[in-house]
């Protein structure tokens, strides 16, 4: 199935924040925006819900902390105890400050590796994926705005010429 969408080009971070607010007023449905560099603000104007990612992260952690906690329970106390320094290898608790580090190392390993990967599969970045930039000036210094066009299209045109845009096509998108 096939649909139409308007790329709108812009040359000012600041027009497009300006268009992104008035389109938004208009309750036009924004697909998508294509920047050069982030965009200070863009996703608070665009309506875009907050990241959760943070939460994941801290559970991610949470997952490190106890793996690191009980594979270091089991290595040195119940599998193969040491005496070293004259610690008692009988009790985990006697002996955590000693694996304190090991603990910290784990959890933020665990929680770096999982969030990239985390990252990457919402983000749907397959390895050789094809990019999906629709317009080359946006990697250099245009901005794009993409909305779904519903039969209005001399309508929406004439709407985001007034809002400063540069360029305006109508593009059949698959």
């Amino acid at each position: 199935m096939s649909n139409k969408v308007l790329h709108v080009l812009y040359n000012d971070d600041d027009i497009l924040m300006d268009a992104v607010r008035k389109t938004r007023a208009a309750h036009h449905h924004i697909e998508e925006v294509f920047t050069p560099f982030p965009v200070h603000g863009l996703d608070k104007a665009m309506g875009l819900a907050p990241t959760r990612l943070a939460i994941a992260s801290f559970l991610y952690g949470l997952v490190g902390l106890s793996v690191a906690t009980a594979m270091m329970r089991f290595i040195m106390i119940a599998d193969w105890p040491q005496d070293i320094g004259g610690k008692p290898s009988f009790s985990y608790i006697q002996n955590m400050p000693a694996f304190v580090p090991v603990m910290f190392e784990l959890t933020v390993f665990f929680a770096a590796h999982l969030m990239v990967i985390t990252f990457y599969m919402r983000s749907r970045l397959w390895p050789f994926k094809q990019a999906e930039n629709p317009d080359v000036r946006t990697t250099d210094d245009h901005f794009l705005m993409e909305i779904v066009v519903n039969g209005n299209e001399n309508e929406l045109i004439a709407f985001f010429q007034e809002t400063g845009a540069v360029e305006v096509k109508v593009i059949e998108k698959h």
